[in-house]
């Protein structure tokens, strides 16, 4: 999801200092305008927004675990924000998924972090 030119650019610093203070987003970002519209199934683990604890409507797709909650979230274009009109069940949050979907360059968001694309989801596969 990440354009050719940004490939090289850091992204993850580490928190040294634990006093609370949320750690900002980097927000160099673009998005690759060519996979609008476009059929995909990418991998990636699952941090939930919204349902309960038997069906999870929408939640966010990150590269790596503990994204978002641990560490810095990622730039944006390399967090995914996958709805699910029906709800999806996710057993193990902690393993890696597929989602498969129509992916879209759509900004959105949350109170963990923004993204630059929006899936909505088709179906959930295990990761093999």
């Amino acid at each position: 999801l990440i354009p050719e030119q940004e490939r090289n650019i850091p992204t993850k610093n580490l928190i040294t200092d634990h006093t609370g203070e949320a750690a900002l987003q980097s927000q160099v970002h673009t998005v690759r305008q060519e996979l609008d519209g476009t059929e995909v199934k990418i991998a990636g683990f699952v941090i939930p927004l919204e349902g309960d604890d038997e069906l999870v409507t929408d939640f966010l797709l990150v590269p790596y675990f503990g994204a978002c909650i641990h560490i810095p979230p990622p730039p944006p274009n390399q967090i995914i924000r996958v709805r699910f009109k029906e709800g999806v069940a996710i057993s193990e949050i902690w393993d890696v998924v597929y989602v498969v979907g129509m992916l879209r360059t759509e900004s959105s968001s949350s109170e963990l972090a923004d993204t630059a694309y929006v899936i909505d989801g088709s179906r959930i596969e295990t990761y093999q």
